[in-house]
């Protein structure tokens, strides 16, 4: 197994404290941090998992979700072993829980002429958080963006200034991923996570730093169904990122510790999409649930359809060169429309 020197720590008497999660584990020698993959080792932090690669695949972005950042395009998706959450619900918990990292060993420029094998035109760092396996991250996103690729995240948000300051030159656009809106007991309760702030925090930093910003909050039945919390979520987004950032409510499905839980309903969903749409922003979609007419943008000054989904999957792309209403003109919030893909057709990884 490879051990790379971590990025970002600092000496803290006899221990190492790791500078790029909000969790800042203060670390024994040959001991390792809440995440389980950095470890101390002669006074130095490592991290375990640099190129050991445990979760691959060629994705549409809108997967990621990010629906108005290179719309059309195929990313590659990778990850690591481990998380610094500990979700009761979690979809990739045979990955994101482990405690001894998995995986096949891929150096960086590798990954790169995978992505150019499956013909993608960027790079998705997922399925777990990006923040535990920054190194891999660093490195492969300064290759892609010297290849002409874009890198995205999909992150729970849970990191430090100094990871997003690190990141931000090569990082083009993140998924931010709430849960429960953001309700703090929720996180305490089934994600051991003991404070929110620094999420809205690291959103505030990558919005400085340029990174285009959508935003997904997963709605759990009975446990995370907080209107007034999605209330304050939406004004807080509203607020701080504009009217036009992006916002997915994603539908449960039940999984590992949670599945004694329903699925969410439609109506459900529903029901917070339009408390969003409400407080003011333009761009509220439904997640995890096919079919759906909020699963497609709409301009919101002539009510043209200008992007079709299926799910995940793309089936009409309408708009302009540039990314506007092709019927109006109308700025529609997009981004990365150098890597976008017009006209019909699902992904061929459908």
């Amino acid at each position: 197994m490879t051990m790379k020197e971590a990025l970002l720590y600092s000496k803290v008497k006899d221990a190492v404290r790791c500078d790029l999660c909000a969790r800042r584990c203060v670390i024994d020698e040959g001991e390792a941090g809440f995440c389980n993959v950095r470890v101390v080792k002669n006074g130095k932090l490592y991290s375990k998992v640099y190129g050991l690669v445990d979760g691959m695949a060629p994705d549409p972005v809108e997967k990621k979700p990010l629906f108005h950042f290179a719309p059309g395009s195929n990313t590659f998706s990778i990850s690591t072993s481990s998380c610094n959450f500990r979700c009761d619900f979690c979809l990739n918990y045979h990955s994101s829980q482990r405690v001894e990292p998995v995986g096949k060993e891929f150096s960086p420029s590798e990954l790169i002429q995978l992505a150019k094998k499956y013909d993608c035109q960027g790079m998705s760092y997922t399925y777990t958080e990006p923040t535990i396996f920054m190194e891999l991250c660093y490195d492969t996103a300064k290759i892609a963006h010297n290849e002409g690729m874009y890198n995205t995240f999909v992150t729970n948000g849970y990191m430090t200034g100094e990871a997003v300051d690190l990141i931000a030159p090569y990082l083009d656009a993140a998924s931010v991923n709430f849960k429960g809106s953001a309700n703090k007991e929720f996180y305490k309760n089934l994600m051991d996570v003991p404070k929110t702030e620094p999420i809205f925090n690291s959103m505030e930093r990558m919005k400085e730093k340029g990174i285009f910003i959508e935003i997904t909050n997963l709605i759990i039945p009975k446990v995370g169904d907080f209107p007034g919390d999605t209330e304050r979520l939406a004004s807080w987004v509203l607020e701080h990122l504009g009217p036009k950032t992006p916002f997915h409510f994603s539908s449960f499905a039940p999984t590992y510790k949670m599945t004694h839980l329903p699925r969410t309903p439609a109506s459900v969903i529903e029901k917070h999409i339009n408390i969003a749409r409400e407080v003011g922003l333009k761009y509220v979609y439904s997640g995890n649930i096919p079919g759906h007419d909020y699963e497609n943008t709409y301009c919101p000054k002539c009510g043209f359809k200008a992007v079709e989904r299926y799910s995940v999957y793309l089936k009409r792309n309408n708009l302009a060169d540039d990314g506007t209403c092709p019927k109006c003109g109308t700025g529609l919030g997009m981004a990365g429309v150098k890597w976008m893909r017009t006209g019909s057709g699902r992904s061929r990884f459908f």
